[in-house]
């Protein structure tokens, strides 16, 4: 290996050991509580060492979390073309939890990351944080999603949308995750599996009929619909091969409607 790859590897160790020891001391003694020197001393490095790294502790708080959402996003940029928005958007998020153990347990244990996450959900200013960071995020993918679709992000309103309502799946599902015992990656992909199941019927306007999961890995664009919501569903789906309903059967239908107004 030569020089400058030596010189590379002890910073990027450096930087690992004092983002694990930052995260320690957040989740044992608070995000609040815990200073740079503090840091820095659990390294063994100085307060300006500390510095060449991270502009300040915000920085890094979501470092991780900056990595989990560029592997999503890389994921999503995947996806095969054919695939409609929130089937990609899902099988990207399906794929992003298959590997993303693996990258974080190249900088940090990843229950240390999950616990940071959870530190994060009830820690008012970092939560803050998180928000505001998670709708410039819904900006970038609903972009990405336009541009997959062939669309003005600017004049369609269809891609942001539908990246609100699979983000609010998201949120809910870290927050109720956060609340629970199991920091673990397999329960929170779990849940959000079952709460992504949930997404198409909860958005069905008949909540008094029985809700039917769709089958896990549909291939197909079109969602599944229930038979009074069928004609409904065809006329106002955002696929790109959406049927228009044939004029002269309703044409009777709205002369009726015209008389009786």
């Amino acid at each position: 290996m030569t020089g400058t790859g030596l010189r590379e590897l002890k910073k990027q160790r450096t930087r690992d050991a004092l983002l694990r020891a930052a995260l320690e001391l957040f989740t044992t003694q608070g995000y609040e509580h815990t200073t740079v020197d503090e840091i820095a001393d659990a390294v063994e490095v100085s307060q300006r060492t500390f510095f060449r790294y991270f502009a300040n502790k915000e920085e890094v708080v979501f470092a991780v979390q900056d990595m989990v959402e560029s592997h999503f996003v890389d994921a999503l940029r995947r996806r095969p073309p054919e695939e409609g928005p929130f089937e990609a958007m899902r099988h990207a998020v399906r794929s992003a939890w298959d590997t993303i153990g693996e990258a974080i347990g190249q900088v940090v244990p990843v229950e240390l990351h999950m616990r940071a996450y959870q530190m994060i959900e009830s820690t008012p200013s970092l939560l803050a944080v998180h928000l505001r960071r998670s709708a410039e995020l819904d900006e970038q993918v609903a972009r990405l999603i336009a541009e997959r679709e062939g669309l003005d992000v600017d004049t369609d309103p269809r891609p942001r949308v539908a990246v609100a309502a699979f983000a609010a799946v998201m949120r809910v599902t870290g927050r109720l995750w956060g609340q629970g015992e199991d920091p673990s990656v397999e329960a929170i992909r779990e849940l959000t599996e079952d709460y992504l199941d949930h997404l198409e019927p909860a958005l069905a306007t008949d909540w008094r009929a029985p809700a039917a999961r769709p089958a896990r890995g549909r291939t197909d664009r079109t969602p599944p619909a229930a038979p009074a919501q069928a004609d409904r569903a065809t006329r106002t789906s955002p696929d790109r091969t959406e049927t228009a309903p044939p004029a002269a059967a309703d044409a009777p239908e709205r002369e009726a409607g015209a008389h009786t107004e």
